[in-house]
This record gives C-alpha cells, sequence and structure tokens, in this order.
C-alpha cells in the first residue's frame, strides 16, 4: 500500500469511496436521509477543495495504483491532532488496510508535534469503536453535536497519546 497527500484531482474518487463506503456501513447506525445530508455537507467538491487548500492534511491509500481509502487529520492549537476521517473502501476492509493507515496517521501526529490522536465516532459504530479499541485508543468522553437539518451525531471521543507525549 502507497499513502500520498490528495489533490484536487483526487476529490472526484474521495467523493466515490465515501459514497460507497458511507452507503454501505451506515444505513444501520443512522438513517438514508441524515447520510445523504452529511454527504453533502462533508464531501461536497468545495468542501473537499477548501480543506486541501487550509488544511487539515488529506491522503490517500492506493493498491496497485488505485485509490482504496483516504484520511484527513490536523493538529489543533492544544497540540492534539483530530483524526477527522479514516475510511477504508468495503472490498478492502477486514485487511489490515485500516489498521496500517492509523499508524501512519499516528506517525504523522507525532511527527507534527501532536502529543495525542483524538476523533469521533458514532455510539452505535461498533466495528469502529472496537478497531479504534484495539489501536489503543479509549473512550474519553460522550458528545451529540447538533448538525442542522433535525440531525445530529451522537458520538464517543475517543484519544490516543502519541509517541511524541
Amino acid at each position: 500500500m502507497h499513502i500520498r497527500a490528495a489533490t484536487t484531482a483526487d476529490i472526484p474518487q474521495i467523493r466515490l469511496l465515501a459514497h460507497e463506503i458511507w452507503h454501505a456501513h451506515y444505513p444501520s447506525i443512522i438513517t438514508v436521509e441524515q447520510i445523504h445530508f452529511m454527504l453533502e455537507w462533508m464531501y461536497s467538491p468545495a468542501e473537499i477543495e477548501r480543506q486541501l487548500r487550509e488544511g487539515p492534511h488529506w491522503e490517500i491509500a492506493e493498491l496497485h495504483g488505485q485509490p482504496i481509502a483516504f484520511t484527513s487529520y490536523g493538529i489543533e492549537s492544544d497540540g492534539r491532532v483530530k483524526l477527522h476521517k479514516l475510511y477504508v473502501a468495503t472490498a478492502h476492509q477486514r485487511q489490515g488496510i485500516g489498521r496500517e493507515l492509523l499508524a501512519h496517521v499516528m506517525t504523522q501526529a507525532a511527527r507534527l508535534g501532536g502529543n495525542e490522536v483524538w476523533l469521533q465516532v458514532n455510539k452505535r459504530n461498533t466495528s469502529a469503536i472496537e478497531a479504534y479499541t484495539k489501536a489503543g485508543f479509549h473512550i474519553e468522553k460522550e458528545a451529540t453535536f447538533d448538525i442542522g437539518h433535525g440531525f445530529v451525531m451522537d458520538d464517543y471521543i475517543m484519544c490516543k497519546r502519541t509517541a511524541a507525549s
């Protein structure tokens, strides 16, 4: 697997991956209406382009030259690194790719001087919670975020110290 920085040329592929993964994984966790709302909110071409320009870091994982996963993370003013996104294409899940990508993010976070990586995960996303727990993350707290249009994100905040801490 090769991990590289994403560019604006990757926006269509990021959107395709996000739509495929979200529609395969999230219907048992949130409504289809919320999936559509969140995909347009977080993965519109304009929003991804803005983030590529202003931060956070976006990266693409490729296998044999084909994009199979992506991640997004950035350092915050408190010295922690937020893992915004880590998604692996359905056909490539349960092959260690997510674990490898997460290890990469932890390494990059330490290089950025981050003392901890934190993330939000839906409380009903048991497979992701299990994977993060197995990787050494712990639940710091619960949090509910009103994201508009009658939708909320009902999440756990999980975190793990970096090698830099």
